[in-house]
């Protein structure tokens, strides 16, 4: 049996994870699309960015040598200030070093090195006066590290006079390049920042309206069928989802209306004519007194009085199930003493005891007289199976912010499967008492439902039942 079933709502976390979800479904899409897109991008751009630092510093080469061209033409010596101040400020600020040779590969300018210096053991320099640009990448025994070269003639006319070399460590260039990857990083991860939110923003606009459809579809399997939802309110799929609900409820209240009205007009319309037929068997076993018929007509009379305990049965159900009996606080302990009292002479005609036990001062919320009701109820299928000098125990529990009442027989008990089934109308058990209208725990649980609680049946100790009602407490 599901005990909780009456005291489900929606968990808050269920709108939040809904949202969570859609959110992280869009964010992926989005981080797909941009590694898709991104991943060609990065091997892209590191080839072009390379090439664009080569180019600048190849173009830098080729302007110191035009700088150049006329003091190495003349066959100057001595460094001209002008020229290495132009050079220092250039190293400082791209961090690279600049050498200037002559045709016969003597260092003629360089803050770096000294006039003279040769450097005709240097490939690039050689390739340089050949007349020929180089660049490229080597390891340098006098740095102990990879560097990064271009290598320029100094031209004058056709004649090569010199040549221009500039070097930075190679880590520098991929430094360059790995910072360009870093800002192309910090693009996507405000893309995705945007997407998250714009994802957060159409998830909760999407699922605040599905949220609180939910809320009025449980509502309304609750029983208020009263309920509606909004049909102004989501997107154009969520209001139309709104308007079909809003149909199927009005169209369910209406059948369940016209079913309760039947069966509480049918109800009312039966006991007229009953009384009257039972009366008339009563008068008939009167005239057949000590004949062979009377022990007919007294069945028949019996079935009567069968037929009205149901048909009294049908129109508490149908009480029972009126969503508009709004339930209301009542001392828990107050109704179980009074009920125990009123079954106690009835029980000690069979030899059966009845005890109770209730805290004191509890209110439970309940329908107006729906408590009593159900403790009769259960009682009196108690007393049915109850074997003499047994006990039938009727005792109260709090159980965290609820209560539960048990009503506990000593009786032959049901079976598993039985007790799932003997809250079915009209399910009556092999042990049940001639003329029960099988009616009596679907009208404990529907009492007890329509006050938010539950009703079950259990095992009892004894080997019995026992028949257990959840309440809330106000």
């Amino acid at each position: 049996m599901d005990r909780v079933g009456a005291w489900r709502r929606i968990p808050a976390g269920d709108a939040v994870g809904m949202r969570l979800r859609i959110t992280a479904v869009l964010v992926g899409i989005v981080l797909l699309v941009l590694l898709v897109q991104d991943v060609p991008l990065v091997n892209h751009l590191q080839t072009v960015e390379r090439d664009r630092l080569v180019t600048k510093l190849e173009r830098d080469a080729f302007i110191i040598a035009g700088r150049v061209e006329e003091v190495l033409q003349a066959g100057g010596e001595a460094p001209d200030p002008a020229i290495v101040g132009i050079i220092e400020r250039y190293e400082d600020s791209e961090n690279v070093s600049v050498v200037v040779t002559d045709s016969s590969g003597a260092a003629v300018f360089g803050p770096d090195f000294e006039l003279g210096e040769d450097f005709m053991n240097r490939p690039e320099v050689v390739t340089a006066l050949e007349g020929r640009p180089s660049t490229g990448e080597r390891n340098s025994v006098t740095l102990g590290t990879d560097l990064f070269f271009v290598a320029v003639p100094v031209l004058s006319g056709d004649d090569v006079v010199g040549s221009v070399r500039i070097t930075t460590v190679a880590a520098a260039i991929d430094d360059e390049v790995r910072n360009r990857i870093i800002g192309l990083g910090a693009v996507v991860l405000i893309s995705v920042a945007i997407a998250a939110a714009a994802a957060a923003v159409l998830a909760w606009t999407v699922t605040r309206p599905l949220k609180r459809l939910d809320e009025v579809t449980q509502r309304l399997a609750a029983g208020d069928l009263g309920e509606r939802a909004d049909e102004a309110e989501g997107p154009p799929e969520v209001r139309s989802l709104s308007k079909s609900f809003n149909d199927m409820s009005s169209r369910l209240e209406q059948l369940v209306a016209r079913q309760r009205a039947f069966a509480g007009t049918a109800s009312h319309q039966l006991r007229t004519p009953l009384t009257a037929l039972r009366l008339r068997l009563e008068s008939l076993a009167s005239s057949v007194e000590g004949t062979p018929q009377e022990r007919d007509v007294l069945a028949a009379v019996a079935e009567t009085d069968r037929l009205r305990r149901m048909i009294e049965g049908l129109l508490l159900l149908s009480r029972a199930e009126d969503a508009a009996v709004a339930p209301e606080a009542v001392v828990l302990s107050t109704i179980v003493e009074d009920r125990a009292a009123y079954w106690e002479p009835l029980a000690a005609e069979r030899s059966v005891v009845i005890s109770w036990d209730a805290p004191p001062a509890v209110d439970v919320r309940a329908v107006p007289g729906g408590l009593e009701q159900i403790i009769d109820n259960l009682v009196d299928n108690a007393l049915d199976v109850a074997p003499a000098e047994s006990t039938i125990r009727i005792s109260a529990l709090l159980v965290g912010a609820n209560v539960e009442v048990h009503v506990i027989d000593e009786g032959p008990g049901l079976s598993e499967d039985d007790r799932d089934r003997a809250f079915d109308r009209f399910w009556r058990g092999e042990h049940a008492a001639p003329g029960g209208s099988g009616l009596g725990l679907s009208i404990v649980r529907q009492l007890a439902e329509a006050a938010g609680g539950w009703a079950e049946l259990r095992a009892a100790p004894q080997g019995g039942i026992d028949a257990v009602v959840g309440f809330r407490r106000p």
